[in-house]
């Protein structure tokens, strides 16, 4: 583990996973943190976390960002502890308007809900986001959020402050980098000891597109997204079938 990213939801984390991985580094984000990890993460939150579990479920892995490793930041920098932290940040309001936009996208698409619904798959990722995510008292069962469980804004904008200032007091300054997306690529390619690479510095889930970009680029949500078809095809013919024998047992009944 090289590379901490400890900044919340909405502050620029696809954006800088996206950096990072340019420069080299394998990144587990929340996709890859469930489906190779939610097991561990579960064990982790619900029984104590130990030093050695949690260097053993990282010791691959170049770079950490986004849920759950956004809060339990600290538990992953005990385990490594010369790892370089990355505390992406912006400023509240356009923080928390970009949040609850975030909200109201997530709760509207359709796919995500056939898959929480139809899938063994879905039915886990479910479960596993609302414990790794249950700090987040403001919202109901993160990322399926209940628009009208978010509490008044200055609550969530207090948890958002006080998460910063405590990266910040908790991490020597040599090894945090704290930063904002108009920031570029020299601020962070110095602090890694990296080269600036010869492209512009990206910016990614622009208009809260994250999970669209997700279904093309991630191999898991493939597998994910095969898993819905086949589960809705089965159902398909199962409800087909179950059809047939009601027509026919109504004409059996009809004579």
């Amino acid at each position: 583990m090289k590379i901490i990213i400890a900044g919340l939801p909405k502050t620029g984390t696809k954006t800088m996973h996206e950096a990072v991985k340019i420069l080299g580094y394998e990144v587990y984000d929340w996709l890859e943190n469930f489906w190779y990890l939610a097991d561990d993460w579960t064990k982790q939150i619900q029984e104590g976390f130990r030093v050695e579990d949690t260097r053993r479920m990282f010791e691959d892995v170049d770079a950490v960002a986004d849920s759950p490793c956004d809060v339990y930041w600290e538990e992953i920098f005990d385990a490594f502890p010369n790892a370089k932290v990355i505390l992406t940040t912006r400023d509240e309001q356009n923080w928390y308007n970009s949040f609850v936009k975030h909200a109201k996208y997530v709760n509207e698409d359709i796919m995500l809900k056939l898959i929480r619904t139809f899938t063994y798959t879905g039915i886990r990722f479910h479960q596993y986001f609302g414990l790794t995510t249950r700090h987040l008292r403001h919202v109901s069962s993160w990322p399926f959020i209940d628009l009208s469980k978010i509490k008044h804004e200055e609550s969530l904008i207090r948890f958002k402050i006080k998460h910063e200032s405590y990266v910040k007091q908790k991490v020597p300054g040599n090894q945090l980098l704290v930063f904002q997306l108009g920031d570029g690529w020299k601020p962070l390619c110095d602090f890694l000891g990296a080269k600036v690479p010869d492209i512009p510095f990206p910016h990614k889930n622009k208009g809260n597109k994250v999970l669209g970009d997700t279904r093309m680029e991630n191999p898991i949500m493939h597998r994910i997204h095969k898993e819905l078809y086949i589960s809705l095809a089965c159902l398909f013919v199962l409800f087909s079938l179950l059809f047939l024998f009601i027509a026919q047992l109504i004409d059996s009944l009809a004579y």
